[in-house]
């Protein structure tokens, strides 16, 4: 009884930053399915005692497993949705049912239409009513809710605004279902889904914070790093009517469910030393030091102990000190992470290195998920690797085509229509299909392969610029990706075949691929995956035990320097070449950064490079253009 009172002590003061009680768990998966449990023992205690069981439903990317979990428990176990009575946060307005961007369409698509629920038991913001019976459609849904006894359980998502529904900031505790206009950054996160921002609606139909307040439980998902800064500031951060998700900490049953990317800004994992006694380790010891340096704007050899000691870094000094020692341990393993030979440099004392100097030159193999990522996240290091000799290979995972605008095509389709016969491409049916489609539309085969060869020929002419020879560049095309929608397969056998053929016909010493897992449409973890899976397949391979495996982050957020294994800095001249070889990727050279109205991709990336330099310099490091950073992976054999 004693020890089981200290864990609570114990528990209750790492999470004492935390006014939201928070669940964490390894996966999305994981987090889903205990959801999907929790869910399902509802429905069944209800449907036990004669009640009906109503429930609140999110749209989105974060409940989809979830769905997906209780749409297997109904096929294969028997759960039952016919005395559930559903509810779904919200709606664009303007929208159509059929669109498959509408929440009617997502909602039949991942559940309804896969279980036994009654049809009248569906409640979903119509899209499609005239805007002069918008109001007394929202009053008609508050009244549904409180004549079906009102939510028992209220699933929500959280938006990069803290919007939870489409309750943007300024929307107050006590709103009701209203029509509602959307932020900006609600509409540039979307651009992607509707291919524009232009397409996106600007307005929508929405559950109230007020409304969602009378749920008698709520549970509100979220996967990936992109979500972490929001939520830290919903669980940790006072009540803001500018962070609607903030409200929740009124809510008497509430529970955030993470996965660890979500939850990484989270006191207890960003800085846990500020919340329980911590073992040091070399790791921990220079995330701490790093933050300290960053917490007071000082190198980190000008560091005090009375630095440590004032920010609770006490025990650190106590047990690894004095300051003079942490500071030089720290700076010394910054220092050595460091390397203008990222394959390693030949005739050259490796231990102090990241890589290894021999074998020389080696087989390098970079894995890109989209046809870009490769020059965005780490041009500078393949045009390094291939100026010091190394053998480098290029594997493009899926075709990107999804990301090429239409107008390009019509840019295109004036050269592609000499090479019409050789690729069994009908130009004039290209034009009318492109001329007729509608939003929302699924290209047409012709119109995707056309896309594809334009970001193929894209790949080819950046990868000659860094001269990359043509047959050392793949193009994998992996199944998953090739749904001509947004919305993207599950990941199949072909898929990790494909890496295996690849790895196979390289049998490459070093390995560079994607390591962010949380790109807006979930390609990078796919692609991630993919490799994880075939890398389990071929782990009796003799070659790979001579491979190591690095990885880079896309274009979405870079790695934290506190965990770099290898960091390549990149010259002005480089920086400019790496520029020139993202401007060969010219259907994509006006993408914007998420979240932004005026900033491109490729210069985001640029800039993100430079920002890294400006960290090491801070740090007391040499003083850089740009750096290009990586994280080694290690296989669990």
């Amino acid at each position: 009884m004693m020890n089981e009172k200290k864990l609570e002590v114990k528990e209750r003061l790492e999470r004492k930053y935390e006014k939201l009680f928070t669940e964490v768990y390894e996966t999305p998966e994981l987090g889903s399915k205990k959801t999907a449990e929790i869910i399902a023992d509802l429905i069944r205690e209800k449907n036990k005692n004669g009640e009906t069981c109503v429930l609140g439903l999110a749209t989105g990317s974060s409940p989809i497993g979830v769905y997906r979990e209780l749409v297997r428990m109904h096929k294969e176990e028997g759960l039952s949705f016919k005395n559930v009575i559903t509810f779904n946060l919200d709606e664009y307005y303007p929208m159509p049912k059929e669109h498959v961007q509408s929440y009617w369409y997502f909602m039949h698509e991942h559940l309804f239409d896969h279980i036994d629920i009654l049809p009248e038991n569906i409640h979903i913001p119509d899209g499609t009513i005239p805007e002069n019976k918008v109001f007394d459609f929202c009053q008609d849904y508050e009244n549904a809710i409180q004549e079906a006894g009102g939510i028992d359980l209220q699933i929500l998502g959280i938006g990069r605004t803290g919007h939870i529904g489409f309750n943007e900031p300024g929307s107050g505790m006590d709103s009701p279902t209203r029509m509602v206009t959307l932020d900006s950054l609600t509409i540039a996160d979307a651009a992607g889904d509707f291919q524009s921002e232009e397409n996106v609606p600007r307005k929508a139909i929405t559950m109230g914070v007020g409304t969602i307040m009378t749920a008698r439980r709520i549970i509100l998902l979220a996967w990936g790093e992109k979500k972490a800064a929001i939520i830290q500031k919903a669980i940790e951060g006072p009540v803001l009517d500018s962070v609607p998700a903030t409200y929740l900490q009124k809510h008497p049953d509430t529970v955030i469910v993470l996965d660890k990317e979500a939850a990484a800004e989270l006191t207890r994992f960003k800085t846990p030393w500020l919340v329980r006694q911590v073992t040091w380790n070399d790791k921990l010891i220079r995330k701490a030091t790093l933050w300290l340096c960053d917490k007071l704007n000082k190198p980190i050899l000008k560091l005090t102990n009375r630095d440590y000691n004032d920010n609770s870094l006490g025990d650190l000094v106590v047990k690894n000190g004095p300051a003079y020692d942490i500071n030089l341990k720290v700076f010394n393993m910054l220092q050595k992470s460091i390397t203008g030979w990222p394959g390693g440099k030949p005739n050259a004392d490796d231990t102090q290195r990241p890589e290894r100097a021999l074998p020389y030159p080696k087989r390098v193999l970079v894995f890109s998920p989209h046809p870009d990522d490769d020059m965005l996240a780490m041009g500078g290091t393949i045009n390094r690797l291939v100026e010091q000799g190394h053998e480098v290979y290029v594997a493009y995972q899926t075709s990107g085509n999804i990301a090429v605008a239409d107008d390009v095509v019509i840019r295109f389709l004036y050269v592609a229509e000499n090479i019409a016969k050789e690729h069994a491409i009908d130009a004039r049916k290209v034009y009318r299909a492109i001329e007729n489609k509608k939003q929302g539309d699924i290209d047409i085969p012709e119109v995707r392969q056309l896309k594809t060869l334009i970001r193929e020929a894209e790949a080819r002419s950046a990868c000659h610029f860094l001269n990359i020879p043509d047959d050392h560049i793949f193009f994998l095309k992996m199944p998953f990706y090739e749904t001509g929608t947004i919305k993207k397969a599950s990941l199949g056998q072909k898929d990790v075949d494909l890496m295996v053929e690849a790895m196979r016909k390289v049998k490459p010493h070093q390995i560079y691929t994607a390591g962010d897992l949380t790109d807006p449409h979930g390609t990078h973890r796919k692609c991630f995956n993919s490799l994880v899976q075939a890398l389990e397949k071929i782990k009796t391979d003799n070659w790979l035990n001579e491979c190591r495996i690095w990885l880079y982050h896309g274009t979405w957020k870079e790695w934290e320097i506190a965990d770099v294994d290898m960091a390549v800095p990149v010259s002005p001249e480089e920086l400019k070449k790496k520029r020139s070889a993202i401007f060969r990727h010219s259907s994509q050279k006006e993408m914007m950064f998420p979240g932004s109205e005026d900033v491109e991709i490729w210069r985001y990336a640029i800039e993100r490079n430079r920002e890294t330099a400006k960290k090491y310099d801070r740090f007391g490091m040499a003083e850089y253009e740009a750096i290009e950073l990586f994280v080694e992976y290690v296989l669990n054999r």
